[in-house]
């Protein structure tokens, strides 16, 4: 079966979804020229939010509410994957027990659906085991800077997992 491998990060202004609030998320399609890209700004849903968080991002809690709906967001982001891919989605992330727990939190909330199913790869984990080091790190394999721009860390994230593939027996 064909699979299409996404990779994609987001920033918040908190720990947890529902609470706290995903403002932004990027997202690249690994193939072998990384430019189907996706990027949006999500404008809070709660509350909450952590003033530290977002000084961290250098944004104010004035500038995230002037973002998209994210319904609105999220349905654009279903639209341009299901335009852009085939076969079985595969959801990668360096941090994916974080970036999924908000991605597939968000997407069931508003859209009621989520089109990676219930699976998400961790980049870093298939790294230490590619390389049999449990605290390897694959930083030097990105080319993009990490950055907290969404979208600049799903691209760093992605050019790291293309050089793995060239590492990983073909099967």
């Amino acid at each position: 079966m064909e699979k299409t491998f996404i990779v994609v990060d987001v920033e918040t202004d908190g720990p947890i979804p529902n609470d706290y609030s995903m403002i932004s998320f990027g997202a690249v399609i690994v193939d072998k020229d990384l430019k189907k890209t996706f990027q949006a700004k999500i404008k809070p849903i709660s509350e909450k939010y952590k003033k530290e968080r977002l000084n961290f991002l250098k944004l104010s809690r004035k500038e995230t509410e002037s973002y998209e709906d994210p319904k609105k967001a999220l349905t654009e982001f279903v639209k341009w994957i299901e335009d852009n891919t085939k076969g079985k989605l595969v959801f990668l992330s360096d941090n994916n027990g974080f970036d999924w727990m908000f991605m597939c939190w968000y997407l069931e909330h508003f859209l009621g659906k989520n089109p990676f199913g219930y699976n998400s790869t961790n980049i870093s984990s298939l790294y230490r085991g590619l390389t049999k080091d449990l605290n390897a790190n694959f930083d030097s394999l990105r080319k993009t800077p990490h950055n907290h721009n969404p979208l600049n860390d799903a691209m760093g994230n992605a050019e790291a997992f293309l050089e793995m593939m060239k590492k990983m027996p073909k099967k």
